[in-house]
């Protein structure tokens, strides 16, 4: 009995020490910039703050959810979402040179990272954030949608912030952020309206 208590506490301790591990590597995400800015700020927003603000946004926001979503697995998808750009980087959404949506090197990041937990934890990340990156599910749909809209509400505060300085016009906008409909009907009311907005006060041009 001694010898299997014994063999479960060190099996304990190498999980522990693996989830450890994965913490810390996890705060490398801290010091990827992302292309926005804070709202009525100068600052460049990091990708853990971010994900943090994102998960806040899930929390009060809901529902407006087109659909009803398990919030849990919500806040996981935005949590994590990113957490690929420790080895691959950021993307900006508008950037006409690297495709955005081609996921190949953020799979490996995935396995990389997520790989580092305890292979059912693990797993059970990799698994979540292929649901978040297909966006087919109310979940995802939702993340996605709020993922759309937290830059939009930094630059529309920021006269405009990356959109002027990349010189990206009101279509390319648009055609980015009507994901935020798949998520969220009423959220998309609310930023559609704003984009207009931004439009005819100059801050976007077509």
């Amino acid at each position: 009995m001694k010898n299997v208590l014994s063999g479960l506490y060190l099996w304990c301790m190498e999980q522990l020490i693996q989830q450890i591990e994965f913490i810390k590597e996890i705060d490398k995400l801290k010091y990827i910039l992302r292309r926005t800015k804070l709202l009525h700020s100068d600052r460049r927003e990091n990708d853990a703050e971010h994900s943090w603000h994102l998960a806040l946004m899930a929390i009060v926001l809901a529902e407006h959810a087109n659909e009803p979503v398990d919030l849990l697995k919500v806040l996981k998808m935005v949590l994590i979402h990113d957490i690929v750009e420790i080895d691959a980087g950021d993307v900006f959404i508008y950037d006409t040179k690297k495709n955005h949506t081609n996921t190949g090197e953020e799979l490996k990041a995935a396995r990389r990272i997520f790989g580092m937990l305890p292979e059912p934890q693990g797993d059970e990340l990799i698994a979540v954030w292929e649901e978040f990156e297909a966006g087919h599910t109310p979940e995802a749909k939702f993340a996605r949608a709020l993922d759309r809209l937290e830059p939009l509400l930094q630059n529309t505060s920021n006269n405009g912030g990356t959109w002027k300085e990349f010189d990206v016009r009101y279509d390319q906008v648009v055609a980015k952020k009507k994901a935020i409909a798949r998520g969220s009907d009423r959220i998309w009311a609310f930023a559609e309206d704003l984009l207009k907005q931004n439009l005819e006060k100059g801050i976007l041009k077509k």
